[in-house]
């Protein structure tokens, strides 16, 4: 296991990334990030850690989101057992938080690395020490796989895989590296089925795709992966047969002999989102013997916060609850600003602060006057940019001042509207500040 906080050799220089975590508490607080209490403005992020503010009671500004310390770290014990106890590799998809203090606890947690997705992304995970990436994506950008190549040639440490999936893609990545002098470890792309997402749609175009990294002499071809997420009209059954299909194409580039010698003594086998990684471990548990181990690499991503919306209703957990429950992290505290009317309420949080794209938040509990209750009665019909539209019943208890605190779905389009969260016990103590990086 290679953690975040192990030296890397960036190009810029070699920076240690336990040194650059270090310098996040050395960043001052001030107006760009958003909740925080106005009278911290200057203080290092280090110094307002230490003084173990209240959530409640210690100037934070509403809206402010928050992660549950107690949660966040019940969901990283949960995976790491998950993944240990069915054979698997975890490579965690950092796209979903962009935050390198979460990086280095998966690491700690035993993630073999990191999955990203854009070079942008890359980059960060490098400057705070990450030693292993799986881009889950083609990259065919000149600038960044030279970027790369400079990365692999100054690291020998540094392990990158990334997806191909076309012939063209292939030439294009050849040519930006050409004169590389370390080649660049690749996995054929499987698309989940027609009408799907990205990915070489049948077994004959993967073996030319194969054929095609075999032809240069900048590419090293050392698996296969997907993402079953995409799998159209999926059901435990079909997808349980897509995986099959990736299970036994890897048999036949093996069988073929297509994977590269003189690399990285294993294959690489990867699927896996957050909502079917039950089904990756049936079905990587039956990958037979091949002439080199296999790296089992799952990719779930959204389990670190979880959440109280869609992967709430889509986690595997609920299929296994027998391995387990993940628990949402996350919440989002609002007030109300407005309630013109019994049937109505608004609170100053919006689009600009919330997940919205795949479920509206939804009203979790009332605090007021140091007590929380149930907030029932209440519901969010729409956003606004600043506003959250309250349906509220006649009796909802609920006056302007109270604080509301909303649950949220998709945890990849909340972390994205936060530049530094509060994580805070449940008696409302901050103890952390999560700095994240889009």
């Amino acid at each position: 296991m290679h953690v975040a906080h192990t030296a890397t050799h960036s190009q810029g220089g070699t920076v240690s990334g336990t040194e650059a975590l270090a310098r996040l508490a050395e960043d001052r607080v001030d107006h760009r990030f958003k909740g925080l209490p106005p009278d911290a403005d200057g203080l290092t992020v280090g110094e307002l850690t230490a003084q173990r503010r209240n959530l409640f009671t210690g100037g934070f500004t509403t809206p402010v989101l928050v992660l549950s310390a107690e949660r966040l770290e019940h969901n990283l014990a949960l995976m790491e057992a998950y993944a240990a106890r069915h054979g698997l590799a975890f490579a965690p998809h950092g796209k979903t938080t962009m935050a390198p203090q979460l990086f280095h606890r998966q690491t700690e947690r035993g993630a073999w690395g990191i999955t990203l997705a854009v070079p942008h992304q890359v980059r960060v995970a490098r400057a705070f020490g990450v030693q292993r990436v799986f881009l889950a994506n083609e990259l065919v950008d000149p600038a960044a796989l030279k970027w790369v190549a400079g990365e692999l040639a100054a690291d020998p440490g540094f392990r990158f895989v990334c997806y191909v999936d076309s012939v063209r893609g292939v030439e294009l990545m050849d040519t930006a590296l050409t004169g590389a002098p370390r080649p660049l470890d690749v996995v054929v792309e499987l698309a989940a089925g027609e009408g799907a997402r990205t990915g070489v749609r049948t077994e004959a175009e993967c073996a030319a795709v194969a054929d095609a990294v075999a032809a240069t002499g900048t590419l090293r071809l050392v698996g296969v992966a997907g993402y079953e997420g995409e799998v159209p009209g999926a059901t435990p059954e079909r997808v349980h047969a897509w995986l099959r299909r990736l299970v036994a194409l890897a048999a036949d580039f093996d069988k073929a002999g297509r994977f590269a010698t003189g690399g990285p003594d294993e294959i690489v086998v990867s699927a896996g989102g957050s909502a079917w990684f039950d089904a990756v471990a049936d079905v990587f548990a039956e990958i037979p013997e091949l002439s080199r181990p296999v790296l089992k690499l799952l990719r779930s991503g959204a389990y670190v916060s979880h959440d109280d919306g869609h992967y709430r209703k889509v986690t595997p957990f609920n299929r296994i609850p027998e391995e387990g429950a993940l628990e949402p992290a996350f919440r989002l505290w609002t007030q109300i600003v407005s309630r013109p009317s019994p049937e109505q309420a608004f609170a100053n949080a919006g689009k600009r602060d919330a997940a919205h794209d795949l479920d509206l938040p939804s009203p979790q509990v009332v605090r007021a006057g140091g007590t929380e209750r149930p907030a029932t009665g209440i519901e969010v019909t729409a956003l606004s940019d600043q506003h959250a539209w309250l349906a509220t019943a006649p009796d909802a208890a609920v006056e302007v001042g109270d604080w509301l605190g909303l649950g949220l779905s998709h945890p990849c389009t909340s972390f994205d509207k936060w530049q530094l969260i509060p994580v805070a016990r449940a008696d409302g103590t901050v103890v952390e500040y999560i700095r994240t990086f889009f």
